[in-house]
């Protein structure tokens, strides 16, 4: 195995011990690691990509990241709740799916039925509620397994985005 001096500067070596720590013990596996992520961004900026986080699950979620560029962002609403879809294209070429839901309101009608008027807000027999806010993430390998993703509309922005290159170089 191929031996590599690092000297360290006397203000990192507490990040370095931590890292030490951090990696159980090994700090060339947490070089390593730290060095392939860096390789890894670095390759996606040279290829136009961007590192691009979203939030998952209900609520503010959990943190995911991947590297990729943004194809189309679209918006659609209803009386309960608003979808905000993001199509990404990802640094292998998949199609990356991540929808935010708002938090949908959700009304039972009263004994009559009827949800209408000044009633609907002051009435002791009906009911209503929300849900929480959600957000998803989905990876798809092409566009026929991305149509059965997404709204009709949405996929037709897509499908001409995707054609437009990432990075064109012009002579100029």
């Amino acid at each position: 195995m191929p031996n590599k001096t690092i000297y360290v500067a006397e203000r990192d070596v507490d990040l370095f011990q931590r890292a030490q720590e951090l990696a159980g013990g090994n700090l060339s596996a947490a070089i390593s690691k730290a060095l392939q992520r860096y390789v890894e961004v670095e390759e996606g900026k040279d290829e136009g990509l961007q590192e691009i986080t979203v939030r998952v699950g209900p609520g503010k979620g959990r943190r995911q990241r991947f590297l990729g560029v943004q194809l189309v962002d679209w918006t659609r609403s209803t009386k309960n709740r608003s979808e905000h879809y993001r199509v990404f294209r990802s640094r292998v070429g998949k199609f990356v799916v991540h929808v935010e839901r708002s938090a949908e309101y959700v009304a039972a009608a009263g004994p009559d039925g009827n949800l209408t008027g000044w009633r609907r807000h002051l009435s002791a027999d009906q009911s209503w509620g929300t849900t929480a806010a959600t957000a998803t993430l989905e990876v798809v390998d092409d566009l026929d397994a991305l149509r059965e993703k997404i709204p009709a509309p949405l996929y037709d922005l897509v499908v001409v985005a995707v054609d437009q290159p990432v990075i064109e170089d012009l002579d100029i």
